[in-house]
């Protein structure tokens, strides 16, 4: 099945710098329909609105963490089956483990490049 290259994605990060590195890597994949969320808590509320195709979250972010959105996602019948790549600077093996426990399809430590969101992304939704 062919990947929709129009799906809408949600990017999740708490620093500017990083959303605009990512909707740069998604766009360089021709990826378009990309929307953002400065932390969990303003993912919920747009997901609830609107749910999309693809979610991907930092980990570290206030007030709402990347696994708190993953554990509310994954609680929700409407948008539990969201593919959900978790990034984050931790490379901990319990973090990974708690990710895992709490339902992400995977998982990106920084600093990453197009080429490893892309390989990410394929495990997740298919090749593009």
């Amino acid at each position: 099945m062919a990947v929709d290259m129009n799906m809408s994605i949600l990017v999740v990060d708490d620093y500017k710098t990083m959303l605009r590195i990512l909707r740069n890597l998604l766009r360089r994949l021709n990826f378009s329909n990309i929307a953002e969320a400065s932390d969990g808590a303003a993912a919920l509320q747009k997901l609830r609105k609107s749910p999309c195709g693809l979610i991907i979250s930092d980990w570290n972010m206030e007030p709402m963490t990347g696994i708190q959105l993953l554990r509310e996602v994954r609680g929700d019948a409407k948008l539990k089956s969201i593919p959900f790549i978790m990034i984050t600077a931790e490379s901990k093996s319990e973090n990974i483990i708690a990710a895992k426990e709490a339902g992400v399809s995977n998982y990106i430590v920084k600093p990453f490049n197009a080429e490893t969101l892309k390989s990410k992304m394929v495990s997740v939704i298919g090749d593009f």
